[in-house]
C-alpha cells in the first residue's frame, strides 16, 4: 500500500479527477481517496508514477 499526500483537491470533483488519474497507472489495483485528509491510498504500482499521475492531473502529490 503506497500513501500518498495531495494538495489542491476541494470538492467531490476534484477527489474523483485524482482517483482516475491514479486508476489509470499501470499495476494499480485500489484506489482510495481521503478528500478531508487529503490523502490517497494505492495498491500497486510504482510511487514515482503515482505522484506524476497526479501531477499531470493538476494537482500536488508526495509520498507519506
Amino acid at each position: 500500500m503506497i500513501k500518498l499526500s495531495i494538495t489542491g483537491m476541494m470538492c467531490a470533483h476534484c477527489k474523483a479527477h485524482v482517483e482516475q488519474a491514479l486508476r489509470a497507472v499501470a499495476g494499480v489495483a485500489e484506489v482510495t481517496v481521503d478528500l478531508e485528509k487529503g490523502e490517497a491510498y494505492v495498491s500497486g504500482g510504482e510511487a514515482a508514477a503515482l505522484v506524476e499521475a497526479v501531477k499531470a492531473a493538476g494537482y500536488e502529490a508526495r509520498v507519506i
